[in-house]
């Protein structure tokens, strides 16, 4: 049975986009996608040793999102997990998200080259 909203009880509510406007605009594909990085990145950042060095990077392909998780080198094990488990269930994760949003999005996990651990390790002088 569905329920009945009344509309002053949805102007009181804040906009999902963050605009006090309320108007969507061109914010309504970048939100769910922000939403998947940020998800991705808290939960990399809760798993290895050196969370400053996490970096999630999006790549908009005609057939979906590809998000590129980036972690240092030492790390890429704790990502990965044992026989792949932790990033099959980022996966699973991601693929439970995709069926809601009806936008396919994949992983891909990558290590922090040198140069990068670098620029990282400057970041934080």
């Amino acid at each position: 049975m569905s329920e009945s909203v009344n509309e002053d009880d949805i102007q009181d509510q804040p906009s999902p986009t963050g605009d006090p406007t309320g108007q969507v605009g061109d914010k309504r594909d970048a939100q769910p996608v922000g939403y998947m990085r940020e998800l991705v990145t808290d939960i990399a950042r809760a798993l290895v040793d050196e969370p400053e060095a996490v970096r999630v990077d999006v790549q908009k392909q005609p057939e979906g999102t590809v998000l590129r998780l980036r972690v240092a080198r030492v790390d890429v094990g704790k990502v990965i997990g044992k026989q792949g488990r932790t990033a099959r269930s980022l996966r699973t994760i991601l693929s439970a998200a995709s069926m809601k949003l009806h936008h396919r999005y994949s992983l891909d996990i990558l290590e922090v080259d040198d140069l990068e651990e670098a620029e990282v390790g400057n970041a934080k002088s």
